[in-house]
């Protein structure tokens, strides 16, 4: 069953129906942007009858019902119910609409952006030259219709009255499809002038007044999913539009402002919930898709368990989603039962995070991870349980299978649903272990080619190593215990580069992050291009540190350091050391043996 038909439409009877309300703009749409110059271009033509562009609707009535709005400057008393919504060419109506169909200035913008009020009009004996004099017999005035010069002084063109209108034989754009009202008073005022009226309505007005837009109408039957697509493919040039911003435009046809409830509003006294969620550091960079995606999983578990306790089977049973799709379609009761719950599991999972040792949203190595431990978080309940020490060793195994199997980049909306129903079972029900779990591996030669802090793995290791409790090298004290004090701290070098260089080790070998570890700027400093023996016997005699061999030795194991290779600036031995022993942190993270290469 096709989903749209295609047919034209006179400009006229399309805008008709604007000013009358039967066609409105969804409330997700952008405001009216054009400037002067793409008013202009427009008017030319669509005055020399040249293409414009097709313009596509969507019908009302619906399962998809939005927040609407009449098109800008619209007068929005007495409209009629709208039958159909703008979805693309609104920048198109928008302009037509107010230089063919209102009576007020057209509110635009210069090319830089200066706001505006222009009349527009066609000087008759320019137009009548020939087409391509159009462009030139289209001028605009401003909101007293008037062109001046000299910064406002001179008066170049007035077309105050009707009067002057006529005697000067500029043609207001707001008359072109009400022509007859002008050419009465025309008679009136400059009847030596109708005859070249008639020429100018033959030539270009009959242009306008003839002209079809061709259209395609979605049908009624249209699911939001599919609305959102064709959206983004038609407006590639403007701003994306977002399943946020979809939702919102929903839930306002029910009377409820989501944009509000995310994003707080000083005027309705609404505080925001992203507000309240960013006092957790590890939780300033959550979206708010973030936050729609855990309640819909939550709304759709739900359903696939009742739909499983009635005894559905197969394709009977919802399944538990993440995906656009099962967002666009999440009812406003589903999200006030759960978004207040949710809100405080994302609480709980920023807590679970500072537990593993992670402290600032820089050093998550997945935003997208967040979402689905919020969830299953949320379901937990009010009290501190996910603290009991078997599930919470269960949370971090899951965890740290996700990051160090860098299962959550790209596209991972099938894995995070999956992932909240098995991490539930797996804790409540004592189920199987989560496909994560399984999934994830971990190359032993993955670590030679970890070199970018971008990396989730990458980020993930360095905190293991904090978590495990690193001490650093000159002030002595646990690495992240320096770190909330605001201590500056950096990944760095243990074989500084030039040394290496110097020493003919590749860079492939010493920028990977077997040669790395979290230190402070201090000790850093003091490290600078040195040999390690060399650098080490410095800080160990430093005033500030005062280590004898021993107590150093126990600060290097601390990183999981291989000490002896260390002193003796055995490079290579240290590399196959060190590499071994964050084998073997990360399979203890992991809860499972790493690949052979």
């Amino acid at each position: 069953m096709s989903t749209f038909d295609s047919t034209k439409l006179p400009l006229k009877d399309l805008l008709k129906e604007i000013v009358s309300g039967k066609i409105q703009l969804p409330d997700f749409q952008r405001g009216w942007v054009w400037d002067d110059e793409h008013v202009r271009s427009l008017l030319v033509s669509l005055g020399r009858s040249f293409p414009v562009g097709a313009v596509m609707l969507l019908e009302t009535g619906g399962e998809v019902r939005f927040q609407v709005r009449p098109v800008e400057n619209v007068p929005p008393q007495g409209l009629a119910a709208p039958e159909k919504l703008i979805l693309d060419g609104q920048q198109r109506l928008t302009t037509l609409t107010q230089v063919l169909k209102l009576s007020g200035p057209v509110k635009t913008t210069t090319e830089k952006g200066k706001p505006v009020d222009r009349y527009y009009y066609i000087h008759i004996p320019t137009a009548l030259a020939g087409p391509d004099r159009l462009d030139d017999a289209l001028i605009a005035t401003d909101g007293s219709r008037q062109i001046r010069s000299d910064f406002g002084r001179n008066i170049v063109l007035d077309l105050s009255t009707r009067e002057l209108e006529c005697q000067q034989l500029y043609f207001p754009c707001s008359e072109i499809l009400e022509a007859m009202g002008w050419l009465q008073d025309l008679y009136q005022m400059n009847s030596a002038a109708v005859p070249q009226f008639f020429e100018f309505k033959s030539h270009v007005l009959d242009a306008f007044n003839d002209y079809q837009i061709p259209l395609i109408v979605l049908k009624k039957e249209t699911s939001k999913e599919a609305v959102c697509l064709v959206f983004e493919k038609v407006n590639t040039g403007g701003v994306p539009l977002s399943v946020f911003e979809l939702v919102t435009a929903s839930y306002a046809a029910d009377g409820y402002n989501l944009r509000d409830d995310w994003y707080g509003s000083e005027l309705r006294n609404v505080s925001s919930r992203r507000q309240r969620l960013a006092v957790e550091p590890l939780l300033r960079g959550v979206e708010n898709t973030d936050f729609l995606q855990a309640i819909t999983m939550l709304h759709t578990l739900e359903k696939r368990r009742a739909d499983l306790a009635a005894g559905k089977t197969g394709k009977q049973v919802s399944p538990v989603s993440a995906k656009r799709a099962s967002v666009l379609e999440l009812p406003l009761s589903a999200y006030l039962k759960w978004t207040d719950t949710v809100e405080q599991g994302f609480l709980r999972a920023a807590k679970f995070l500072r537990q593993e040792c992670f402290t600032s949203q820089r050093d998550l190595p997945y935003r997208t991870q967040l979402a689905p431990l919020a969830a299953v978080l949320a379901v937990m309940g009010d009290n501190e349980r996910w603290r009991e020490p078997q599930i919470y060793q269960k949370l971090a195994r899951w965890y740290w299978c996700g990051v160090l199997g860098e299962l959550y980049g790209g596209a991972v909306e099938s894995r995070m649903a999956n992932d909240v129903e098995e991490l539930l079972g797996w804790i409540e029900h004592a189920g199987d272990v989560p496909r994560t779990i399984n999934d994830a591996t971990f190359q032993i030669d993955r670590l030679s080619s970890l070199t970018s802090r971008l990396s989730a793995a990458y980020k993930g290791i360095n905190v293991l190593v904090l978590r495990e409790g690193a001490h650093d090298l000159f002030w002595k004290s646990q690495i992240r215990n320096l770190e909330a004090d605001e201590v500056a701290l950096d990944i760095h070098h243990i074989f500084p580069k030039d040394w290496c260089e110097k020493n003919g080790i590749t860079r492939r070998l010493y920028d990977s992050i077997i040669n790395k570890t979290p230190i402070s700027y201090k000790a850093n400093r003091m490290i600078g291009g040195s040999a390690p023996s060399v650098y080490l016997a410095a800080l160990q005699s430093h005033p500030q540190v005062q280590l004898d061999d021993a107590s150093m030795d126990k600060l290097l194991a601390s990183h999981h350091m291989p000490v002896a290779p260390l002193r003796e600036d055995d490079f290579i031995t240290f590399y196959e050391l060190r590499q071994k022993a964050l084998l073997a942190l990360i399979e203890k993270a992991m809860g499972k043996a790493s690949n052979p290469a």
